[in-house]
């Protein structure tokens, strides 16, 4: 077997162990190998478990030969963001408070995925409780981007893009608060999926009924995207915002057509200041739906700063509740602008929050009117390119997020695809919307530009010619 093995999609792994021409064992050593040799320099992983991933490469090859495979991932490496209880393998949240904190029990998430025996490389780094675009913390170095190492791969599952870019594993799990699964994928030039909330449930949460955030899939493909997407989906009574029905099989999805599809077409959310690279490479690629058969049209949109005025002080309020006391105890151990919100949390009241969730109830609605007239809406992921990994941009945060954090607040399933580079070789990412509960149309529409516009996975490194 070819020793690029790190090359391999994991849907082409996965049917390698199926017909005997792959050992689980033999595919895991490889990435490890690899995570061993390029971890040092783009910081991917938090903590690397490699006797973790041989027994499970190990107990993935016995079954493979007994011809009782679990499914399509076992055997097939993945990795977990930080911010995901692993049992008995070190959580640290990105934060100096947890660095050495060791769970007793799995998430849902790690269950699930480890119920598909795929093996664990380990846990991707994350920002302090995932509350930014980039993935720095207090604990060690930043992630930084394959493409080009003095960038950021995003944030706020930034390790996780940066891992699959680097070909650290084909499959990563990332979470995804205001575009932490979209921000990094279009950065670090992979497939990233935000499902619709409730698809995946959550467990364990302290915020099912305020939340944002949502797992969803980091991977080299969209048909990987999907075979994720079936491990993870599925309800849970333990997340009381679950979805109550079984759901699609997402690879079935990836065969699904646009031909017909009304597309609506927004280069700026009505309010965002996109690169003009960005915003070139982007309508080109929402015109490749009509050679799709699908018709596009550019819509005015008159919500964007509507979500904006939301977000803003709704993140405060979120951190303010979860760091207060932390912050008063050891400031030095919040980053600056971890800091900032917490402070700005502190000066909204429960009438302005009450008021925050009214306009995010009118927010959906006016989405969901959208979706009355077309069947998906097309977007850049981000208005710019990978920038400095450090220090911090001089931009707002939210600034740079105008395209991803709306669908947050509203729940509906959004993706990003790569779909250029920019004059600098920076990846550049399309982001494809759908209806509420609509995520198998995601799924087809990404997979359609992913055939339309091919696109090589992993970032060129020295010595991977």
């Amino acid at each position: 077997m070819s020793t690029d093995l790190w090359r391999l999609s994991a849907h082409e792994s996965g049917a390698l162990i199926e017909s005997g021409k792959l050992s689980p064992v033999e595919l895991t050593e490889a990435l490890l190998q690899r995570v061993d040799a390029l971890n040092p320099h783009f910081n991917a992983f938090i903590t690397v478990t490699p006797e973790r991933a041989r027994q499970d490469a190990k107990a993935a090859e016995a079954r493979a030969v007994r011809g009782e495979r679990l499914g399509p991932l076992d055997g097939v490496p993945h990795s977990l963001k930080d911010l995901e209880p692993t049992a008995g393998i070190r959580t640290t949240g990105g934060s100096l408070w947890t660095k050495d904190h060791v769970p007793d029990h799995d998430s849902l998430v790690a269950a699930r995925l480890r119920a598909t025996g795929s093996p664990l490389l380990g846990k991707t780094n994350t920002p302090n409780a995932g509350y930014k675009d980039m993935t720095d913390n207090l604990l060690g170095p930043p992630a930084r981007n394959p493409w080009d190492p003095t960038r950021t791969p995003g944030g706020s599952s930034g390790g996780a893009a940066a891992a699959v870019s680097a070909g650290l594993g084909s499959l990563a799990q990332g979470g995804d608060g205001a575009g932490s699964v979209r921000i990094p994928a279009a950065l670090s030039g992979v497939v990233g999926v935000k499902p619709s909330n409730g698809l995946i449930p959550k467990w364990p949460s302290n915020d099912w009924y305020a939340t944002l955030a949502t797992a969803g899939p980091l991977t080299t493909t969209v048909t990987d995207a999907a075979l994720m997407l079936n491990a993870l989906a599925g309800p849970d009574r333990r997340d009381p915002l679950s979805i109550d029905r079984v759901p699609p099989d997402f690879t079935v999805a990836c065969q699904g057509s646009v031909r017909g599809l009304r597309v609506a077409w927004s280069p700026d959310l009505g309010h965002a200041t996109v690169d003009p690279e960005v915003a070139e490479i982007t309508a080109l690629a929402a015109r490749r739906f009509e050679e799709l058969g699908a018709s596009v049209e550019e819509v005015p949109i008159a919500w964007g700063e509507l979500a904006r005025e939301i977000i803003e002080p709704t993140w405060g309020i979120h951190f303010v509740a979860r760091f207060a006391e932390k912050a008063e105890e050891r400031p030095e151990w919040v980053e600056p602008s971890l800091l900032e919100y917490v402070r700005d949390g502190h000066t909204r009241g429960a009438l302005e929050y009450r008021r925050l969730l009214a306009r995010r109830a009118e927010l959906y609605d006016r989405v969901r009117q959208l979706f009355d007239t077309y069947d998906l809406l097309l977007t850049p992921t981000m208005p710019l390119a990978a920038w400095p990994a450090e220090p911090e941009p001089d931009t707002p945060l939210f600034d740079r997020l105008p395209f991803t954090y709306p669908f947050n607040l509203t729940g509906h399933p959004a993706a990003s695809v790569p779909c250029g580079l920019d004059g600098a070789g920076l990846p550049v990412g399309l982001q494809i919307v759908a209806d509420h509960h609509r995520d198998d149309q995601v799924i087809a529409a990404a997979a359609r530009f992913e055939e339309a516009q091919p696109w090589t996975p992993h970032a060129p490194l020295p010595g991977d010619q």
